[in-house]
């Protein structure tokens, strides 16, 4: 048999490469299943990066605005599908901010530790991920686990996995089970086990090192010109954690620390969620020890929150009142906030504005995602091809918050 290009011209075997574009994504697995990246080359270096996010969320805000402001939880929940919890907490926050409310200690204590164990959550999945997708699936699975030990509890306590929709605005929509205090603290030293043991695969593999040490560097002025918050502002070395600088609830009264980076590489983002993780071990333990057995839950409010169910099936007062809050929603007085907590990726801001109703007039969030993964043009700019995948698993973009 002869050559195939035997006969062929050279000059037909000229590929024009310089620069050559190429489209990374949104059918790739590390890009998250709505992701593009039109990349354009030299050789194996990215001249220019054009990120396009995709469709996965579209029209959060103004579904918001169609229901009662009890009925916006479920969408929140879906901003964050991997730490939903942060969510709901952070938007029952914002709504208590315009009543002029704040619920009792216990309830305070009790969001707190839901929500520690949904940043755990988060920060579970994006290292699994990360490491996953640079071939280390063995941690991946580890990691993994202890999330599901978290969604176990999850479950437990708010009776759905994933989508809790479980905060209300004055309270959680149930009082903590009778055993939820010693599932937490079993679960939280179960992921503490499972993270030494996965950081000392990964820390010990030079291969795994080195794709990380020194790739995708963002200076701490380019982190805070982006609008980065959270573990990847933190990890170019800015101390900015919502939890210190504004305290909310009661993490005031906690002691922990604000882990921060050097290089801002992409191996501080990803170490910077391992230290995050420990300091979320500590704030749950110190809230367990200070949440009350026995106490409300839920403000004492009858224009706020819906009657025990006794109360409806037995007496005239309690039907109208469900029915006002159900059918009406709860009226929260006219005027507007910007209300903001950490949420598993930074800061997760609310801006509502009220007209007196039981609806919404405008609901804008201001989702950390949505930042971060703006600056991945930049972090992966000048880098080499094969660098794309840890850049843009250390970000931890979340489809449902940048996309709305």
């Amino acid at each position: 048999m002869e050559p195939l290009d035997i006969d062929l011209d050279e000059a037909e075997l000229d590929i024009p490469a310089e620069p050559a574009l190429l489209n990374v994504g949104p059918a790739h697995p590390a890009m998250h299943g709505t992701v593009k990246i039109v990349m354009e080359l030299s050789g194996e270096t990215i001249l220019k990066a054009d990120v396009q996010v995709g469709y996965l969320h579209r029209g959060f805000e103004k579904m918001c605005e169609r229901g009662t402001w009890s009925q916006v939880f479920p969408y929140v929940d879906r901003c964050n599908y991997v730490s939903p919890m942060l969510n709901n907490v952070g938007f029952a926050l914002a709504c208590e901010k315009m009543l002029g409310i704040e619920v009792p200690k216990r309830c305070q204590h009790y969001r707190v530790i839901l929500g520690e164990l949904a940043r755990m959550s988060d920060h579970l999945t994006c290292t699994g991920a990360m490491a996953m997708e640079l071939g280390a699936f063995t941690p991946f699975l580890w990691m993994i686990k202890g999330r599901e030990m978290i969604w176990d509890l999850m479950e437990d306590e708010t009776g759905a996995r994933l989508t809790h929709s479980f905060g209300r605005v004055g309270g959680m929509a149930k009082p903590p089970t009778d055993h939820f205090k010693e599932h937490a603290a079993a679960v939280k030293d179960q992921v503490l086990k499972i993270l030494d043991e996965a950081q000392r695969l990964l820390l010990g593999n030079r291969i795994f090192l080195d794709r990380l040490d020194g790739v995708g560097i963002v200076s701490a002025e380019d982190a805070i010109s982006l609008g980065w918050t959270g573990p990847c502002l933190r990890a170019s070395g800015v101390p900015y954690d919502v939890r210190k600088a504004a305290p909310y609830m009661t993490y005031g009264e906690y002691d922990f620390e604000v882990p921060v980076g050097t290089t801002g590489d992409c191996f501080d983002r990803f170490i910077m969620r391992f230290a995050e993780l420990k300091q979320s071990a500590r704030i749950i333990d110190q809230a367990l020890e200070m949440m009350d057995d026995e106490g409300p839950i839920n403000v004492v409010d009858p224009r706020i929150i819906l009657p025990p169910k006794e109360e409806v099936y037995s007496t005239i007062e309690g039907t109208i009142q469900h029915f006002k809050i159900v059918m009406e929603g709860l009226k929260i007085p006219a005027g507007e906030v910007y209300s903001y907590t950490e949420g598993g990726n930074g800061e997760l801001g609310f801006y509502l504005v009220s007209d007196g109703s039981g609806t919404p007039y405008r609901v804008r969030i201001r989702p950390p995602c949505f930042l971060v993964t703006a600056g991945l043009e930049k972090v992966i700019t000048g880098e080499m091809m094969s660098d794309v995948v840890p850049c843009f698993g250390s970000l931890n973009m979340i489809g449902g918050e940048c996309d709305r």
